[in-house]
């Protein structure tokens, strides 16, 4: 039979709008304002903790929709923003600075659905509200950072290599050499072009002079590496806030575009964006007793420490390597099983680590977190916010052969420790200080406004096209309103399944693509009705109506697909979101228009002889 589908094909048709309907019912439910509190060192919440906390909030006076307590955070749901904004406010002032109290929107999709991974989308900026910030990076902060540390360099290599100077320092872009004496020249030089190749050296009328310069190229890298880095450093701090899909990205040369949809605290969100973190390695002090550090009786050429759970550690002040020094780090296990950090350094911090490894195997190393963070304190009644220099240890480990460019840390907890140090080393440090220089907030009010805006043009739209194709078409356009219907189920299942973020020029990619799915039905029902018009039988004119538009059809798709295409390769941000709407569609469109339809009027026609077709 011509109009007949194979069981196989009518299977795959069902599996598709079966799959397609589940994966977009997480839409349908809505978020809960809620609150989450988490511990900021790593570790536990233990129930005492727990218990304390769901007091507190229950003895404010407002009411809880529901508590979910792991073993990691608290997550406390409102039924509206200002109970969650009282409750927010009422723990930052009872916690202190030993708890991370965020501001959330916690999905309330049901269990059976998340059990089979089906998860709303997520709605961006401008549907969902929030902040949006523009940072402008210090390039000439991070340009002096790398002169520091080159004359800091130069420095300990002429004391290693027992060459004579007067003075090492910076001058006007240049770090200036004065030899103690001519005849240490040669050497020096020797020095400069074994370990200072990058530098520019130029000599001046003093012989005893020497002038190092970084050349332009590698400023221009120092400063390129600078935003790079400061962009993965920004990704991964915006997650303490628990913002889904936040936008960070480049804009010109020294500026970063972050957008955080769903934060409703901007002055959490600042702090979190202007804190400033470095990383040093320092060699652990075995030689004097810790506790008597403790005492107050410190070591000359010792520092006193203290790690995540609070013990002390007595450390060298000599710094090996800091953390703008490694430039990979990667979790995994070593050769024992036990959890590890596997890290890459620069060629500076390579040849100062092996140097140090070849003169201290078997003595312990540590890694410093050193960070910058601005605290809201309470003093004399008033809100003050306080810069406060946070240093810890956060690991421990035994040097146990010579490295200098790759080597491993071990001495961690656990797995989970190492994946969030290697992610601490990669990401840790922001390499040159950021400002803020723009700051805007999109209010929930404006947010759902656009909502409400963009799903009426949907609506309207949507309801026209199927009033129309219902009355010009009758059965047929019942059916093809059936894969119009079809199709944006596909759209927002798939959406939801890659996890996307929804904007408003993405609600335009979707409202266009109701346009374009029913153009191909129209295509394909005014070739049956040209068919029975001459005559031909109406099992033949549907066959023939299916099979001769569907090259129109895949051209005018085939063109559009280009454009979507275009637009997203070489589009960004909104402009990328229409494009990504407009791609899944076209390609669903395609699937429902031509086999879903088919299939429908297969079942209505296809197995008996009919006289006249309802088109």
């Amino acid at each position: 039979m011509q109009n007949h589908f194979p069981l196989w094909k009518n299977i795959l048709v069902l599996i598709v709008f079966i799959i397609g309907t589940v994966y977009s019912l997480p839409i349908l439910y809505g978020d809960d304002p809620s609150v989450q509190i988490s511990p900021v060192r790593e570790g536990k919440l233990d129930t005492i903790q727990s218990n304390k906390i769901e007091s507190m909030i229950k003895t404010s006076g407002v009411a809880v929709k529901a508590f979910e307590v792991n073993d990691k955070h608290i997550l406390a749901r409102f039924n509206n923003t200002d109970d969650q904004l009282k409750v927010s406010d009422l723990l930052r002032d009872s916690l202190g600075n030993e708890f991370t109290v965020s501001l959330n929107l916690a999905p309330t999709t049901p269990a059976w659905l998340q059990a089979l991974g089906a998860k709303a989308m997520y709605l961006g900026l401008d549907l969902r509200g929030g902040v949006h910030f523009l940072l402008e990076v210090d390039m000439d902060a991070a340009v002096k950072q790398a002169e520091e540390r080159y004359n800091d360099d130069v420095r300990l290599s002429l004391r290693n290599e027992k060459i004579r100077y007067q003075s090492v320092a910076k001058d006007n872009g240049y770090i200036k050499v004065t030899l103690s004496s001519i005849e240490d020249k040669p050497a020096l030089m020797a020095v400069l072009n074994k370990d200072f190749r990058t530098l520019d050296v130029t000599e001046p009328e003093a012989q005893e002079q020497v002038w190092l310069k970084m050349s332009e190229k590698e400023v221009r890298e120092i400063k390129k590496f600078a935003v790079a880095q400061n962009m993965t450093t920004l990704r991964n701090r915006v997650n303490e806030l628990g913002v889904a899909e936040p936008v960070i990205q480049q804009q010109g040369e020294n500026r970063i575009v972050v957008q955080l949809p769903g934060v409703q605290d901007t002055a959490r969100a600042k702090e979190i964006l202007g804190t400033t973190a470095t990383l040093e390695y320092r060699l652990v002090d075995v030689e004097h007793d810790v506790q008597n550090a403790v005492a107050g009786r410190v070591p000359v050429g010792s520092r006193l420490y203290y790690d995540k759970s609070g013990s002390p550690v007595l450390l060298d002040r000599r710094i090996i390597v800091t953390g703008d020094q490694i430039v990979d780090a990667s979790s995994g296990m070593d050769q024992d099983g036990r959890p590890s950090v596997s890290i890459t350094l620069n060629g500076i911090g390579a040849a100062k680590m092996g140097k140090l490894t070849q003169v201290s195997v078997g003595k312990p190393m540590a890694v410093v977190f050193i960070e910058y963070k601005n605290e809201t304190k309470i003093i004399n009644g008033e809100k003050i916010r306080q810069k406060e220099k946070v240093e810890k240890v956060i690991s421990v480990a035994t040097i146990q052969g010579v490295f200098s460019k790759r080597f491993q840390t071990t001495g961690l907890d656990s797995p989970q420790e190492a994946r969030n140090l290697a992610l601490l080393l990669r990401a840790g440090a922001l390499a040159a200080p950021v400002d803020i220089v723009e700051e805007r907030t999109v209010g929930p009010s404006l947010g759902q406004d656009n909502i409400n805006k963009g799903m009426l043009s949907f609506v309207v739209g949507f309801v026209l096209v199927v009033l129309f194709m219902a009355v010009y078409y009758r059965l047929f356009g019942l059916i093809a309103n059936f894969a119009l219907a079809f199709n944006v189920v596909i759209v927002v299942a798939i959406l939801s399944m890659l996890q996307a973020t929804l904007t408003l020029p993405g609600i335009a990619g979707i409202i266009l693509t109701v346009g374009m799915s029913v153009d191909a039905n129209v295509l394909i029902f005014e070739r049956i009705k040209e068919e029975l018009k001459n005559g031909i039988t109406p099992q033949a004119s549907i066959f023939i109506g299916y099979d001769k538009a569907f090259a129109t059809i895949l051209d005018s798709h085939f063109t559009n697909l280009v454009v979507a295409v275009v637009l997203f390769a070489y589009g960004t941000g909104s402009v990328k979101g229409f494009a990504v709407t407009l791609i899944i569609g076209i390609l669903s469109s395609m699937f429902t228009a031509i086999t879903g339809t088919r299939m429908v009027i297969n079942w209505i026609y296809g197995n008996r002889s009919v006289e006249k077709l309802s088109i």
